[in-house]
């Protein structure tokens, strides 16, 4: 569970941790913001290690903003300094993977670097990595200049040359990002630890569609079973984590949206193996 699909509910991240585990999830996909404040108002990671795993989940993934792809020297400097703070926060709670999502190079007006120069920035981030033990995973952004295309992606990953090198695609991003589902045929199996599950309706259109408009697996028009299906029979035995936006579920109950999130995300990957 991507804890983005409770973040209107504003629950402290043991509530959060809490919350997944009596629907069930497998793990937990937490974002840096919320471990920071946990840690800042005197909260113990080993205590949160603990109550993750005794309720026998694991961390798949986390959510964090490093700018480690910026142009100007010094933001990057600095930025792969916030990431070594958000890797070793991860490692701490026994995760051993983060999202790398092109922060520093995604506003709507900025001008992507060039391709063999992310993937030198994205190797660079990678060795940090090795140094502390968690793998950056390079995430697809829909609507942004930068990392929007499958195509991209997989380029990047190809070309940073590390044995590590992995990618975090999104099904609301694809479609958002204008990419053709069959191109995840492009991308081994073994290279995507986490997946993010959502859906989308069909409107707004997908120039005017935005993060608000997710819903649950099931409940729009992304052909999430014919894809599940090509992803399972190409290897992939990743994670995939529910992450949604929606500010109606927002003022529901949390734990009746993590477990109507769960059963649906269950349903689409069941109905994907029946059909394999």
């Amino acid at each position: 569970m991507n804890m983005s699909t409770l973040r209107g509910q504003n629950l402290t991240i043991t509530q959060q941790i809490e919350v997944a585990a009596k629907a069930g999830y497998d793990g937990v996909e937490p974002w840096i913001r919320d471990l920071e404040a946990y840690v800042k108002n005197g909260g113990s990671v080993a205590d949160l290690r603990k109550q993750i795993e005794d309720a026998g989940m694991t961390v798949d993934s986390a959510i964090g903003f490093a700018n480690w792809i910026s142009d100007d020297a010094e933001q990057r400097k600095a930025g792969l300094e916030v990431a070594r703070r958000d890797m070793e926060l991860v490692r701490s709670i026994g995760g051993a993977m983060i999202a790398a999502p092109p922060i520093g190079a995604h506003q709507k007006d900025a001008i992507s670097p060039p391709l063999p120069v992310i993937a030198e920035r994205y190797r660079a981030l990678l060795q940090l990595g090795d140094e502390i033990g968690v793998t950056p995973q390079l995430e697809l952004w829909g609507f942004s200049p930068t990392l929007s295309k499958l195509g991209e992606l997989a380029y990047v990953a190809t070309a940073a040359e590390h044995p590590k090198a992995c990618v975090l695609p999104d099904f609301y991003h694809i479609y958002k990002g204008g990419s053709d589902f069959a191109g995840l045929g492009m991308i081994e199996a073994s290279r995507m630890h986490c997946f993010h599950i959502n859906d989308y309706p069909g409107e707004p259109s997908q120039r005017d569609i935005s993060d608000k408009d997710r819903v649950f697996p099931g409940d729009g028009v992304c052909p999430l079973v014919p894809t599940i299906r090509q992803l399972l029979g190409n290897g992939f035995r990743g994670t995939f984590s529910l992450e949604l936006f929606n500010p109606e579920y927002w003022k529901r109950d949390a734990l009746e949206v993590a477990r109507e999130g769960l059963e649906k995300s269950k349903r689409v990957v069941a109905d994907a193996i029946v059909e394999a």
